[in-house]
């Protein structure tokens, strides 16, 4: 099982680091042919718009988009999430995203650089303690389709019930940061999640 890391921006090394310590095999995905290799991805925080842009220079905003298409598990925090939304709202009018999940996502809904902050999370499908989030000019989720999995909302204060972890089918999101605070159950998660679907297309292939 290997899972890539869009590599053309963002903190890629951090999750790289994550999901080797999850057990997963890691790469970099930078070109249609590295996508190629992988069962998962993962998509960074970071800018997205940039992510938006250097994915057309680079050739894989569409082959990411079929497989997101053909059931390939994603994981995107942070602009990962904008990159993983069917319509983002105050983005950039040239700004696309790879999609698959039916929800609207509101670009740095939580302020500025200087409105980064920290807060604990329960989070559905996570064991134990609450998760510990990091928020860092995040987005948050305006609706969902019924058929999308809210995972956790912020408590409290000026966000209090805003969404910011949602499940898909083999999609997942969060607008916050598990890759810098050395709690590796969201990358567990999402390390089962592709285990799960290539057990599943394993035993399809031998049906």
């Amino acid at each position: 099982m290997v899972i890539g890391v869009f590599a053309l921006q963002g903190d890629v090394r951090e999750h790289v680091h994550a999901l080797t310590a999850s057990g997963a095999s890691a790469i970099a995905v930078r070109r249609p042919s590295e996508l190629a290799q992988v069962d998962g991805l993962v998509i960074p925080g970071g800018e997205s718009t940039v992510m938006s842009r250097l994915s057309k220079v680079f050739g894989l905003l569409e082959p990411i988009r079929e497989r997101i298409a053909s059931g390939m598990p994603v994981y995107g925090s942070c602009a990962g999430m904008i990159m993983l939304a069917s319509t983002v709202l105050d983005g950039r009018a040239d700004q696309e995203s790879f999609g698959g999940i039916d929800m609207t996502v509101r670009r740095n809904a939580f302020g500025r650089q200087v409105d980064s902050f920290e807060t604990d999370l329960e989070f559905s499908g996570v064991e134990g303690d609450p998760v510990h989030a990091v928020f860092i000019r995040a987005p948050w989720v305006e609706g969902v389709a019924p058929d999308v999995e809210v995972l956790a909302r912020v408590s409290g204060g000026p966000a209090d019930g805003r969404i910011v972890a949602v499940r898909q089918g083999n999609l997942l999101a969060t607008s916050f940061h598990p890759e810098l605070t050395g709690d590796l159950r969201v990358h567990d998660l999402f390390v089962r999640m592709v285990q799960e679907a290539d057990n599943q297309a394993t035993e399809e292939a031998v049906r």
